[in-house]
């Protein structure tokens, strides 16, 4: 018989006990629904954590006194609470003593600050950052309207200010921000410019923040009272290492870090915390195929037990069939054929409505729309396995039935 012949009787087969296939259809679809809307919803999750975390600009790296992503128990945080701050002072010295790298920008910040109008006050989650002119090299910003902070701003320790899309949203609709006045802590700064909106981030905003020129800032809230961030820009992926190591190491005399002891500062860059990110989420991968894959052993189990019964159901017309000439090849083929197209049947619709329910859970969460490729080849791989495992025995034992016993059953 030809494969196109067996798969018209196997799917004719099917047709005729509908209930009976979508019984069995629907283990397969529940054990390949599980895992690929598990890691849809990874996948999606992960792809808007990165984008998140690409917030530095190209072949840049950053110093700061805590991690940015920080594991281990509740005592862990006392390692780096106890460390000395990073001041403003010392982020000169850097500047000054470093020898390979593009641009250095000073960065400190404030949160939980509301910034106001006459007529509009923001709630009180934005953040105001002193930066210098060179943040924008260092952290992938454009401004969109206006200007950016100049070295001039710095020198006279000028009030003004560049705003994040939605401080301008609230704070100025359908106004022209640029030229007119905010409020932040009792103290009015010009609007001088206003950033390209870089989105939403894994649920939370890029875009809610004021940045004053640094010397402005430390005027007003302080100068060694906080630890500052320090983003290094390397002139080239080529020089990078080199650019990083050299930081580091002025670094650790400007802090006085003895020889041998550990940093006293923490180092991230885009492709430190997206390799942090990758750690965490593959053990939930791990996790997630552990269950599918149980999920899956109990679908195939069902099929076996279906097909099992198809065949005792089916004995008469094995034996007809036997009798005009069916060989045992062809018997078997075509119960092994009913066994994979259930399971490759059962895994379209469960990779359909496993890629939408993970990305409709990933979309709630503010995460992009994924398709993960490389899950839906496995699940498709799975299934035909699923069906060649599971379906051999059946088939075999169809196969092997005499054709004078199979017409004499009732």
């Amino acid at each position: 018989m030809s494969i196109s012949e067996l798969l018209r009787i196997s799917i004719n087969t099917l047709k005729a006990n509908k209930l009976r296939a979508f019984l069995t259809l629907s283990g397969i679809i529940i054990g390949v629904f599980s895992i690929i809307a598990i890691m849809t919803l990874l996948n999606a999750l992960q792809a808007g954590i990165e984008g998140g975390l690409s917030e530095l600009g190209s072949n840049t790296f950053q110093i700061q006194k805590f991690p940015a992503i920080q594991v281990g128990g509740p005592g862990s945080r006392a390692k780096y609470r106890n460390r000395q701050d990073i001041t403003y002072e010392q982020g000169l010295r850097l500047i000054e003593k470093a020898t390979v790298y593009k641009n250095i920008s000073l960065e400190d910040y404030i949160y939980d600050k509301s910034l106001k109008t006459e007529k509009e006050t923001t709630n009180p989650n934005y953040y105001v950052g002193g930066v210098m002119p060179s943040y924008l090299e260092c952290n992938n910003r454009v401004v969109q309207f206006g200007r950016f902070i100049t070295d001039v701003d710095l020198i006279n320790n000028n009030r003004v200010c560049v705003l994040g899309m939605d401080a301008v949203d609230k704070l100025f609709p359908n106004v022209d921000p640029i030229g007119r006045y905010i409020t932040i802590d009792n103290s009015q700064f010009k609007v001088i410019g206003v950033f390209e909106k870089k989105g939403e981030g894994f649920g939370s905003s890029n875009d809610n923040f004021a940045l004053l020129p640094i010397t402005t800032m430390q005027q007003i809230y302080g100068k060694n009272n906080r630890s500052i961030n320090i983003a290094i820009q390397a002139e080239d992926k080529l020089t990078y290492n080199e650019c990083m190591e050299n930081v580091i190491s002025v670094m650790r005399v400007i802090r006085k870090d003895k020889p041998g002891a550990e940093d006293s500062f923490e180092i991230y860059s885009n492709e430190s915390l997206i390799g942090q990110v990758n750690s965490f989420t593959k053990y939930f991968k791990y996790g997630a195929g552990f269950i599918s894959f149980i999920a899956m052993l109990a679908a195939g189990v069902g099929i076996m037990n279906i097909m099992l019964v198809s065949v005792t159901e089916r004995t008469k017309e094995i034996g007809i069939r036997k009798a005009i000439g069916a060989k045992n090849n062809s018997i078997l083929k075509q119960f092994l054929f009913e066994a994979i197209i259930l399971c490759e049947f059962g895994g379209l619709i469960g990779i359909l409505l496993g890629v939408i329910t993970g990305n409709l859970i990933g979309i709630f969460l503010s995460s992009p729309v994924v398709i993960p490729y490389d899950w839906v080849i496995i699940g498709l791989v799975v299934c035909s396995v699923v069906g060649i495992v599971f379906g051999v025995y059946p088939a075999y034992q169809a196969a092997k039935l005499n054709p004078i016993d199979a017409l004499r059953y009732e």
